[in-house]
């Protein structure tokens, strides 16, 4: 093992062979995936997605609510998932140049294994309940074994996964019709007449607490109850933050993990292929941008509408609606924007945007888990306690403050380290080794 860590300090390979684009779009997914999480960490729970908690339909408030579900929603988190999986085909291929046997994949194995405890770290001690790295770390180990597959596999493993989470989302549906039907059905009966069964006092139990939990006032009891635990101490955010992620890390994982693994599989093609590195013509993004927004908006735009003409009600929302394709627009949509980035990156017109990026794309993984940092002490109430007292359009002026502390940051700190504070920590737990940080040292 000493010989091929002493073969690693050779050269600084993880530095002279960057993929400037990949940095870029890694910079530009890590901003804009905290705009879309910055609702979450700032507004109370339900009225984070429900905009009749705090009147705000008709108002800029639902502007920009709309914008984000119809346009942006999980489009970003799509993209980081597609370069992780084009990251661990560059990864792993630099270590097996460098070294020989198991050593690749031990050294791989461990990164994923620091991935999980730093999204353990994000979720439990910063109380973001939204954390990916726990899933990213998961979904990693499990593509490594998919690396090597060519791009139609790899696109027919990716479509499997959108199958199985379009499945998933769909069996969901079908089990809460089922239950309000049922319901109903019971409903119906003349109880002073007929003796209900037990199995029928349990489908009608079912159905009105699901019916009485959307309603509106049940709602405004949820938000208020969450109002008063975030921005308590500590230990009451604590509770709170961690049972969620408790259930959104362990309950929901298998869901999430289809999800992750889409994109994963599609990064991979989009890597080998040469189109994630810009290496493909001006019409391969164009059919991207084209094929992917024109049905991925009009899809998001027909998954809207009934949420808005069932006024965040849920029992109501779920009567209404026959299908559930959220994935499949997630897909297309993002597909479509990343067609539409690489469309400005081609044009040459936004050279100084994208090595603007650079350095953001660069230290991805501290300013990721900065962003957590930053809101728990902002909006918690053991910090600066501003949870739920924004309106959804002034959060935003949050974000464009982040936004430029970040830019800042990341070029400042980068024009004299190599690598992000965070990047270097976990670089160090992987080769159990303190990693030169100087620019003029040699790295791993």
């Amino acid at each position: 093992m000493d010989s091929n860590i002493s073969s690693l300090n050779q050269v600084s390979a993880a530095q002279q062979n960057r993929i400037n684009i990949l940095d870029s779009l890694r910079g530009i997914a890590i901003l804009a995936v905290f705009l879309l999480n910055i609702p979450f960490f700032a507004l109370p729970s339900p009225a984070s997605f429900d905009l009749t908690l705090n009147n705000e339909i008709g108002t800029i408030n639902e502007k920009f609510w709309y914008f984000s579900m119809w346009f942006l929603d999980g489009s970003q988190r799509a993209i980081l998932s597609m370069l992780l999986g084009a990251g661990i085909i560059i990864y792993v291929a630099r270590l097996e140049n460098k070294m020989q046997g198991s050593f690749p994949a031990e050294y791989f194995i461990r990164r994923q294994l620091w991935l999980l405890v730093f999204g353990l770290v994000n979720a439990f001690v910063f109380l973001w309940p939204g954390d990916i790295l726990f899933q990213y770390a998961i979904c990693g180990i499990i593509i490594f074994v998919f690396r090597r597959l060519p791009v139609k596999g790899l696109l027919v493993a990716a479509g499997i996964c959108l199958i199985a989470m379009t499945a998933r989302e769909n069996v969901d549906l079908f089990r809460q019709h089922q239950r309000i039907w049922k319901g109903e059905v019971v409903a119906k009966l003349d109880s002073s007449k007929t003796k209900l069964t037990d199995l029928q006092k349990d489908d009608l139990a079912a159905m009105t607490a699901f019916k009485e939990s959307s309603l509106p006032a049940m709602q405004k009891k949820e938000m208020e109850k969450n109002l008063k635990q975030i921005r308590g101490n500590y230990s009451q955010v604590y509770k709170s933050q961690s049972a969620l992620g408790a259930r959104l890390h362990f309950y929901t994982s298998y869901y999430i993990i289809w999800d992750t693994l889409v994109f994963m599989f599609i990064g991979m093609a989009l890597f080998k292929t040469g189109i994630l590195t810009g290496a493909a013509g001006t019409r391969a993004y164009w059919i991207f941008c084209i094929a992917g927004l024109g049905p991925g908006l009009l899809l998001s735009y027909f998954r809207i509408q009934p949420i808005l003409t069932a006024k965040f009600n849920q029992f109501e929302y779920t009567k209404k609606i026959f299908a559930e394709f959220y994935e499949i627009s997630r897909v297309l949509r993002s597909l479509g924007i990343f067609g539409l980035i690489m469309l400005l990156f081609k044009s040459g017109w936004f050279d100084w945007f994208f090595k603007l990026m650079q350095p953001v794309g660069r230290m991805a993984f501290t300013n990721y888990l900065a962003q957590s940092i930053i809101c728990a002490f902002y909006f918690y109430g053991f910090g600066f306690g501003m949870y739920g007292h924004l309106q959804r359009y002034e959060i935003y002026y949050v974000v464009a403050g982040v936004w430029v502390l970040q830019i800042i940051w990341s070029h400042l700190w980068l024009n004299y380290y190599q690598y992000g504070p965070l990047e270097w920590a976990w670089r160090s737990l992987v080769y159990w080794k303190i990693i030169p940080l100087g620019k003029k040292s040699l790295q791993i």
